[in-house]
């Protein structure tokens, strides 16, 4: 609201003005009532009531910079006038910075302690700013899941059973990226597509007729469907030449077999988690994963990689032929 006094002795052609731009205001004429503001600010400089009307005029127009000068020029006339703070809360309220909001409404509030519209205000910008940190906190948590550390254990395996350190090293980086790609995924869209990787050979992989992504949105159906479905990876990881493969499948799309359903010591330890399951095949080395996922304040968060046993939690039976 356009202030109608305060200030000190401007001449009666600013007040004129003034009073034309807050007529204006109250029409919802913003653009006019700043410009007419703008007028009696040079006639009347320092007059602390125009910047906090004009302050105002630009909130209206969402030229919130301009908004923020006007509301610190009028502090700086006026630093004992609770309207100066209460303009710079506003303003900052609406550029989303909460904690600053509340510092400027509790400023306003020192200097007119009845005010009950500034205090509904720091007590609604107090919850939104403690809603603005956990949303910041789950963006944190969905940025920094690392895999590559996660997998620490992994690289140190592959670089012992590989002679080859860079196969080893290369099998690595292709599951991080396969674990990686899904997490992004599956926090962009909730879901993932079940579907198996492989790492083809450079040399011997006929591209045109095998490529690396394998689609298997069907292999859990039923058991006729699985059979059918590892017995093709099987046949396609020789074929292809592939030195390894990484399945990625929700759990969700899971009618069988349900791994995580069992008794005992090897009762399913992840409770009623959302997520994917993750399995790395080799000729020499076999894991299993599971990418756990809960929603927080609205946003898919995807937890750290959680590795199982494959010899209770396999998904898929043994895609490639064993070797020492």
């Amino acid at each position: 609201m356009a202030e109608g006094g305060g200030g000190g002795g401007g001449s009666a052609a600013s007040a004129a003005l003034k009073d034309q731009g807050n007529e204006q205001f109250k029409a919802g004429n913003y653009l006019k009532a700043a410009a007419l503001y703008t007028q009696a600010i040079k006639l009347d400089p320092d007059n602390p009531t125009l910047y906090s009307n004009r302050a105002a005029a630009f909130l209206h127009l969402v030229k919130l910079n301009k908004a923020l000068a006007d509301a610190e020029t009028t502090i700086k006339l006026k630093p004992q006038w609770e309207k100066g703070h209460f303009r710079k809360g506003c303003v900052l309220e609406s550029m989303e910075q909460y904690e600053e909001a509340i510092s400027s409404f509790q400023i306003a509030l020192q200097h007119n302690p009845q005010n009950t519209e500034v205090s509904r205000k720091i007590k609604r910008l107090t919850q939104l700013a403690r809603e603005k940190k956990r949303a910041l906190d789950v963006e944190n948590m969905r940025s920094n899941v690392d895999v590559v550390k996660n997998l620490d254990s992994l690289k140190t395996e592959l670089a012992g059973k590989y002679g080859d350190a860079e196969l080893g090293q290369s099998i690595f980086t292709f599951v991080v990226n396969v674990i990686e790609s899904a997490i992004k995924v599956w926090h962009d869209t909730g879901k993932v597509d079940a579907r198996v990787n492989f790492l083809l050979d450079d040399q011997k992989t006929d591209t045109e007729k095998h490529a690396p992504v394998v689609n298997i949105d069907k292999a859990f159906d039923s058991p006729h469907t699985h059979s059918s479905c590892f017995t093709f990876l099987r046949q396609y990881s020789e074929e292809s030449f592939s030195k390894a493969a990484c399945m990625v499948a929700p759990k969700s799309a899971i009618s069988y077999p349900q791994v995580w359903k069992g008794q005992g010591s090897r009762k399913w330890k992840l409770d009623q988690s959302d997520g994917f399951f993750v399995q790395f095949e080799s000729p020499i080395l076999r894991k299993i994963w599971f990418v756990p996922s809960t929603t927080e304040k609205g946003r898919v968060l995807c937890r750290s990689p959680e590795l199982l046993d494959i010899s209770i939690h396999e998904v898929l039976p043994r895609i490639f032929k064993e070797t020492a």
